[in-house]
Parts: structure tokens; C-alpha cells; sequence
């Protein structure tokens, strides 16, 4: 407790030590000799003082004068700055860089020296005092008010960018700026126009951010910008980068570009910008083949490997995201290694760039390059106003960039310095001070082109329109606390910085200017072609235009496309892509390892179809469609059978034709010879009738050569199945009545009484009644009927057959493989049987080779696929019967036709010894 007793006492005299009012040397004494001493003691020891301070304060500061003291050593940055009674801070680059030092830190560092006048942003600079001038003069905004401006040049760094706004927050006319009522030191710049880089603008937004001094930029477009809650003060007449992006987006969609190029600078403005376009362009399916960033040190090697990288992407639109001075150091590269045939696109800060398009070296290069430029304005007066400059003027010897912009315009020097600027114009020759602008032409006085200047002129007008409105207030209807009005003798910043957030009017040129949530204006673009004159000089042509306040997408963009000329003077939009469109029957296939733009066309495969071109897969056509030959559509499979149209159907219905004349021509000779012994040796009807079926059989095989209908299934099954019982059921007898006649010679036997003609006909007719009894009942219960088999993979419709009753067709077949079997085991047991013309071997061959084609038709009938299972089925019927044909018929025709002389009883009746079979 007596710790945490003295421990409270410490921390009170710390307070006190820490808020009394005491000299710091003062203060530094008394905390090192605390600081000497044990806890207890010392805490004893600060009360001690604290009591010592009560009773014998230090009044030494009350004879000091309160100032805000400049670190010495900074030195001045030149000003250009009108007094009045509100002042307006302006940046503005007017040069490009800064000569960099390298300090040893054992001695003061030397001043930076800005290079590079930028003809361009001097003028932005004039358009400012113009519009402050007009307003003054014309005094209906701010009636008995004079507006003054204090300018510094941030020659495009942030560090000089952050230098010259840290003067403008303190000081006064170069003097030190004293403390207010409040005790803090403030200058009397209540806004601040500029700067134009937006790597600058994110360095002096965030220190203006933290006085609540608003800011408000004619030309920094970062997206990054429009964040709030790191950039509270940020304003814009420029719009953000996330506009132009979608800008860009639009034209790259809009002319089909899937393979294209991003370089940006290493700023702010470059990386954010290209990273955003970068990230949504790929979302919409383009591919971007390089993205590059272009060095600030501009080293001559790194371009180049960009410029190799260019060349080895083989994309034909490059767009460059980087302000001008970037570009110029990108172009002079591809100048000197003989870049050609690149569509450039250009970002907003060089897209009306006069450093790029007034050199003729950079004409064959860039002409045709098509960019989005801020919209323009004609501004009155304003020529006359840049060109009324002289450095023999009155205001000559305040104004510190007017000489280094003469030496510049005329490339001689001025003797003299001019106020807080060193001239360094060695080598020059001296100016008489009576040079003309009026008789140069530069990018200066060039007013054709006035956009950036547009938005100096609509930021000035901006502040001033909110200072009127914040002087128009009506007391007790105001905005802030108790409805109290903004101070209007003394502008306090962050009052002004509500009314500038608020301010929305139409200006002289019918432009309404308002601001949204983040600052930012309202975002229109014109769409600027680089085209060739008469003159052979470059001219921004405007060839569409882009409103970012349109809600709908397909009425943002408007193209004037026959307007536009592209790089090399052509009217042709240019390809650029990885891989070429694949067209409708093709689909994309994309490489391995490689974006999704760079892919193959592959042919879609059988069956399948693409209508439309770049298609990413092809679709199944339904399975009674087939795909045309280009694989575009999909069209009604052809029906496939087994037809008189057709090659094979052709064939063999020849085939059948001749078989059925070669039987009837056998029928003809059995009939002319019907009384000789080679006829009659074995019952001639039977073999008239075995003929007769042999004709049917190789009819029936017609019946399979036809479109497959109702009548026509049932028909060829049943024909064939009854033909080819009725011929088996002959030879069936044939054999019967070999082995009859041969056993009734034997002594005894009766048995050929049992076979007769008639009892030969009743098993013919038996065995043919039964195939017909099956075929009655397959027709009845399940009949066969045509039906449509239709493979995915094939291109055309099966029309065929089917059985209908499995159990049918195997019983039909079955019977007749029965019969077939039974006449070979019948004639094989004959064959040997003593006769000089045993018909029985004869019929065991023919049997033979019937059973030889059927056993090989049931493996080759259901592998062959569609109407060839039909042409193996009629090739079976055909062989078949030929092999009945042949080996029944074809000796007996021998005999009678060319041996007529065996055709008698006795040779037939002779006994000869039997060859083995």
C-alpha cells in the first residue's frame, strides 16, 4: 500500500511537470534529476518540485514571441503568388524531374534542381490565373472580394509535391505564420488546386487530409483516390481511373480483342490503373499477353526488354497506361529498334499528348492510335491571356518560372535572375526581351486541345462557387451546429471543404459540375483517333464517346466506326488475338500451360455440332439426328436397310435371281428327261418337288431385300423358314427311300411297302405342316415387325426386322437345324451302300456344306451391325441353297447333258466297289 501510495503521488507530479508551464530546458533538469534518485524518493522529490514551481514559477516565457519557427534548413521553394482576400494554393509540375543527388549527410545537402519544362502543365498553370482573373474582374460570384493565389512547382515528385504543400500550410508571404486564438499555427490557404500526377496527389492529400484543407485535382485520376476514409479532403474534376477502365473495357469488348498487351508507369496513376483494367478485363474472357511497368530511371535496358516482350506476345493491341513523359521514353525505344504494326491504346494522360503527337519521328509509329480523352472547351480569351506574356512585363521580376519558360520557348538566356529562381542558361545566347509568342507555335499556345486546362478552369470556378455559397448563407440556416453559418471573414478549411462536397451548378459551357460521395466528377470521355492531316500533321479526331453515367452497358459507348482510322492507315479493325476464331463445327481446346485465349480449333466429332463460332464444347445431336458434314447442324439420319438401291442389295438379289433360273433350268432338263434312269432312279416327283422348294428358297431371299414393313417381316421370315423345311423335308425323303430300297432286296422284307409315293408325300407333308403349325403360332403371339435401332454413334437409322418372339424364331430355326442334322446322320449311314450312282453321298455333301453355312451364319449374324446382320442372313439362305443346288442336281445334269451313256438301268443297277467317303 505504501508503494502504490507514493506510485500515485509520481503520477500526479508527472501531470503537473508535463502540463505546468515550464521552459523544456527546465523541464529536462528537473526529469534527468528524477530520474537520478530510487521510486519512493523520486516520487517525494517531484512533489518536492511541483511545490517548488508553485511558489516559484518560471515567467521566462512570457517574453517570448509565439511563433512557428521553419526547420533552416529548408529554403524557400519559388513562388508565383496575387495577394487578396481568400488565397488559393495551386501545384502544378512544370517540371517533368529532378536532378538526383546523391548526399553524403557530412554536409548540408544541396537545393534539387528541376529539369525538363513542361510547356504543357505551364499552361494548365496560366488557365488558373485566367479563371482567377476573369473572376475578379467580372466580380458577380464574389463581389467585393479579391481572390489571390500562391503557386508552387512540384516538378513531378512527391517529395517537392509534399514540400510545397507543407509551405503553403506555413507561411505567409514567405513570413512565419503566427498562432491563432487556439494556439495553433495555420497559414491562410483555405483550398489547394492541384497537383496533376496522382502519385503527387496521394502524398499531399494525405497531409492536407489531416488539416481538413480540401484539395481538389484537375488531372490525378487514381481509383485510389476516391477512397474517403484515407483521402477525407480529396476532390476531382478529373475522373477516376475505374471510369477510363471501364472505358477501355468497353472498346476492347466492343472490337473483339482477346489477346492484348498492358504497359504502365511505375506510379500510382500507371500501376493502379493497369492493375484494375488488368483484373476486370480478364473476367470478361480476355487474355492479356504482357503486362510490363515502365521504369522511372527510364533505363534504356529495361524498355528494350519490354519492347522484346512486345514483339514475342504477338498481341496487336498494346495499351499504354502511363503519363506522357513514360510513354515518350516507351516510344523513343520502339522508334529506335523498328517497332511497327502495333494498334497503341491510350490512357487519358497522353491520349491528346502534343509532346507525342507534334514530333514527326512519332507519326508512322502512333498514327491511328484511338485513346479516351476528357471532354473539351473552347475557353474566350484565353489565347490572348497566355500569349500577353513578356519578361519585360511589369510582373516579369515576381513571376520565377516566366524566365525559365522564355529560355525554354526561345532557347536563349535572360540575364538577370528572376525572384527566388537560379537560372542556369549557360550556352544560350542572350534573349532581347522583345521576342513574340505570338510568332511560335508550341504546345504552349496551342488552344485546339483544351482539356486538362478545362478541368484547372472548372476547378477554380468549383472553390469559388462554394465560397459564394458559403457567403450567401442566411444566418440561424446554416449547416453546422445550431444551424450557424461558416465564418466567412476568416474561411476556416474544413467549412469550405462541406460546401465544395456540396456544390452543383452549370457552368458557361453547359457542363454541370457537381461532385459525387467520393469526390469525383461526373465521368464522360470523348474517343480520340490519331489521324494524319493534309498538313501530314496529327490530329485528335473524336470519333465516339463514352458517358459512365449512362446505367446501361450496350448505351455507354458510342463509336463512330467508320470514322476511325487504325495504325498503318487502315480502315480494317485489327486482329488481335492468340488464336484465331475457331468457326461453327469446331470448338476450342486450350493449350496446356497456356491463358484461355490461346487454345486449338478441334473439329467437333461425329454426331455432335457447334452453330456458332469460338464455341467451348460441341453439342450431342438426338439420336434420331445426325450432324451435316461441317458439323454446324444437326439433320435427319438416313434410314439404312437393305434395299434394291443398294450396291450389296443389287448383288445378291442377282445372285437369287440367277440361282432360281439355275433351278428352274435343272426343272426344265429333269422334265425333257424325266424317262431316263437318272431321273427316275429315285423317285422323279420328289425330286420335282425338291426343285420346286429350291426355287422358293432362292426366292425367299427377295423378301429380305426390301424396306422392312408390317407384311414384309412377317412374310420373309415365315417364306424361309417353310421353303427351307419343304426342301429339307424332300431330301428327307430321298434318303428315306435310298435305305428303304436297298433293305428291301434282302430276302423277306416288306418294307418298301411302308415307303411309298404316297407314304413319302405324308412325311413331306407332315414335316412341313409342323413348320407351319410354329410359324402360325409365332405370327399369332408375337409376329416379327419392322423396328428402328438408332446408335448414338452411327449416322444413320437401323430399319429392320425384329424377331418379335425370340422363342418363335429359335423353334423355326431349331426345327429346321433338326431336320438338316437328321438328313445327314441319315445319308452318312448310306453312303457306302453298293450302286453305281448312290444319290445318299450326294446328299451327305450337300447336307454337309447346309449345315457348315448355318453354323457359321448364327456367329456372323449377330456381329454384323445393322443391315449387313440382313445381308448375312440372305448370304446364308443363297449359299445354302446354291450347296443343295450343286451337290444334288449338278451330277445328275452331268450324266443326262454329257454322259449319256451311264444314263441307262444297267450301268445304274451295276454293282462297283464303294470308294471311301
Amino acid at each position: 500500500m505504501k508503494d502504490f501510495h507514493w506510485f500515485s503521488l509520481f503520477l500526479d507530479a508527472v501531470e503537473l511537470l508535463q502540463t505546468h508551464t515550464l521552459s523544456p530546458r527546465m523541464r529536462k533538469i528537473w526529469m534527468r534529476l528524477a530520474e537520478a534518485v530510487p521510486t519512493w524518493r523520486r516520487a517525494r522529490f517531484l512533489l518536492l518540485s511541483v511545490l517548488w514551481i508553485g511558489f516559484f514559477p518560471n515567467n521566462s516565457h512570457q517574453d517570448q514571441n509565439p511563433q512557428c519557427q521553419i526547420i533552416s534548413s529548408a529554403l524557400p521553394l519559388p513562388v508565383l503568388q496575387r495577394n487578396g482576400d481568400i488565397i488559393l494554393g495551386g501545384l502544378f509540375s512544370l517540371h517533368d524531374a529532378v536532378s538526383v543527388h546523391n548526399p553524403s549527410f557530412t554536409s548540408q545537402p544541396p537545393p534539387a534542381k528541376c529539369t525538363r519544362f513542361n510547356f504543357r502543365t505551364f499552361r494548365w498553370m496560366q488557365t488558373m490565373i485566367f479563371a482567377i482573373e476573369e473572376i475578379n474582374r467580372h466580380g458577380e460570384l464574389l463581389p467585393n472580394v479579391t481572390v489571390g493565389y500562391k503557386i508552387f512547382d512540384s516538378c513531378s515528385t512527391p517529395h517537392q509535391a509534399l514540400k510545397a504543400a507543407v509551405e503553403l500550410m506555413g507561411r505567409v508571404n514567405n513570413s512565419v505564420a503566427e498562432k491563432n486564438s487556439n494556439g495553433t499555427c495555420y497559414g491562410s490557404i483555405p483550398v489547394v488546386i492541384g497537383d496533376g500526377g496522382s502519385t503527387q496527389s496521394l502524398v499531399v492529400a494525405r497531409f492536407l487530409g489531416v488539416f481538413h484543407v480540401p484539395q481538389v485535382s484537375y488531372f490525378s485520376s487514381c481509383a485510389c483516390l476516391s477512397d474517403k476514409k484515407q483521402f477525407p479532403a480529396f476532390l476531382r474534376t478529373m475522373p477516376s481511373d475505374s471510369f477510363q477502365v471501364d472505358a477501355l473495357i468497353h472498346l476492347v469488348k466492343h472490337f473483339g480483342w482477346t489477346w492484348v498487351g498492358v504497359i504502365a508507369g511505375d506510379d500510382a496513376y500507371g500501376r493502379d490503373g493497369a492493375n484494375i483494367f488488368v483484373n476486370k478485363v480478364q473476367r470478361l474472357g480476355v487474355c492479356v499477353s504482357i503486362h510490363e511497368i515502365i521504369p522511372k530511371n527510364r533505363a534504356q535496358t529495361d524498355i528494350l526488354s519490354i519492347i522484346s516482350k512486345i514483339r514475342s506476345s504477338g498481341a496487336h493491341v498494346i495499351l499504354v497506361f502511363a503519363v506522357e513523359q513514360d510513354a515518350v521514353a516507351l516510344f523513343d525505344e520502339a522508334l529506335r529498334t523498328g517497332l511497327t504494326g502495333i494498334q497503341w491504346l491510350a490512357s487519358e494522360a497522353w491520349s491528346t499528348a502534343a509532346v507525342l503527337s507534334s514530333p514527326t519521328k512519332y507519326h508512322h509509329l502512333l498514327q491511328g492510335t484511338v485513346g479516351f480523352a476528357i471532354r473539351q472547351a473552347h475557353i474566350p480569351g484565353l489565347r490572348d491571356f497566355l500569349l500577353r506574356l513578356s519578361p519585360s512585363g511589369p510582373a516579369a521580376r515576381e513571376d520565377p518560372f516566366l524566365a525559365l519558360f522564355w529560355e525554354e520557348v526561345f532557347q536563349c538566356s535572360l540575364s538577370g535572375q528572376a525572384k527566388g529562381q537560379e537560372l542556369y542558361s549557360e550556352g544560350k545566347p542572350p534573349c532581347t526581351g522583345t521576342e513574340d509568342l505570338r510568332s511560335v507555335t508550341n504546345i504552349y499556345s496551342d488552344v485546339s486541345q483544351l482539356r486538362i486546362s478545362y478541368n484547372v478552369y472548372k476547378a477554380v470556378y468549383a472553390v469559388v462557387n462554394a465560397l459564394k455559397d458559403m457567403k450567401s448563407c442566411v444566418k440561424g440556416k446554416g449547416v453546422f451546429p445550431l444551424w450557424t453559418c461558416p465564418d466567412v471573414e476568416g474561411v476556416q478549411p474544413w467549412q469550405l471543404l462541406h460546401y465544395i462536397r456540396q456544390v452543383r451548378y452549370l457552368n458557361s459551357f453547359a457542363d454541370e459540375i457537381k461532385f459525387d460521395e467520393n469526390g469525383d466528377p461526373a465521368a464522360v470521355y470523348d474517343l480520340v483517333n490519331w489521324q494524319l492531316n493534309a498538313n501530314r500533321q496529327i490530329g485528335f479526331i473524336t470519333v465516339g464517346k463514352y458517358d459512365g453515367m449512362i446505367p446501361t452497358n450496350a448505351q455507354k459507348l458510342l463509336i463512330q466506326k467508320e470514322n476511325i482510322l487504325w495504325n498503318g492507315n487502315q480502315s480494317q479493325v485489327p486482329l488481335s488475338v492468340c488464336s484465331s476464331g475457331c468457326p461453327p463445327g469446331n470448338w476450342k481446346a486450350v493449350r496446356p500451360n497456356s491463358p484461355v485465349c490461346c487454345y486449338d480449333c478441334v473439329a467437333c466429332a461425329a454426331g455432335e455440332v457447334s452453330n456458332q463460332t469460338d464455341a467451348i464444347s460441341c453439342d450431342q445431336c438426338p439420336p434420331e439426328f445426325w450432324s451435316n458434314p461441317e458439323k454446324t447442324t444437326c439433320v435427319l439420319k438416313e434410314v439404312e436397310f437393305l434395299s434394291f438401291s443398294d450396291t450389296t442389295g443389287i448383288i445378291l438379289a442377282a445372285i437369287s435371281l440367277l440361282g432360281a433360273l439355275c433351278t428352274c433350268a435343272v426343272l426344265f432338263i429333269f422334265f425333257c428327261h424325266r424317262t431316263s434312269a437318272v431321273v427316275r432312279a429315285n423317285n422323279s416327283e420328289l425330286s420335282f418337288l425338291l426343285l420346286f422348294s429350291l426355287t422358293l428358297c432362292f426366292l425367299c431371299s427377295l423378301t429380305f431385300i426390301v424396306q422392312p414393313s408390317k407384311w414384309s417381316c412377317m412374310l420373309r421370315h415365315t417364306a424361309f423358314g417353310i421353303s427351307f423345311v419343304l426342301c429339307i423335308s424332300c431330301i428327307l425323303g430321298k434318303t428315306i427311300v435310298v435305305l428303304v430300297a436297298f433293305k428291301a432286296k434282302i430276302p423277306g422284307s416288306n418294307i418298301m411297302k411302308c415307303f411309298g409315293p404316297a407314304q413319302q408325300k405324308t412325311i413331306i407333308s407332315i414335316c412341313t405342316l409342323a413348320q407351319v403349325i410354329i410359324c402360325t403360332v409365332w405370327l399369332t403371339v408375337s409376329p416379327p415387325a419392322p423396328r428402328h435401332l438408332m446408335p448414338r454413334e452411327k449416322p444413320f437409322i437401323i430399319l429392320l426386322c425384329d424377331e418379335g418372339s425370340s422363342i418363335g424364331f429359335a423353334l423355326v430355326m431349331s426345327y429346321i437345324g433338326f431336320l438338316a442334322c437328321l438328313c445327314l446322320l441319315l445319308a452318312f449311314l448310306a453312303r457306302k451302300l453298293p450302286d453305281s450312282f448312290n444319290e445318299a453321298r450326294l446328299i451327305a455333301f450337300s447336307m454337309l456344306i447346309f449345315c457348315a453355312v448355318w453354323v457359321a451364319f448364327i456367329p456372323a449374324y449377330i456381329s454384323s451391325p445393322g443391315k449387313y446382320a440382313t445381308v448375312t442372313e440372305v448370304f446364308a439362305i443363297l449359299a445354302s441353297s446354291y450347296g443343295l443346288l450343286g451337290c444334288i442336281f449338278a451330277p445328275k445334269c452331268y450324266i443326262i447333258l454329257l454322259r449319256p451313256e451311264k444314263n441307262t438301268k444297267t450301268h445304274l443297277m451295276s454293282k462297283t466297289p464303294s470308294q471311301t467317303f
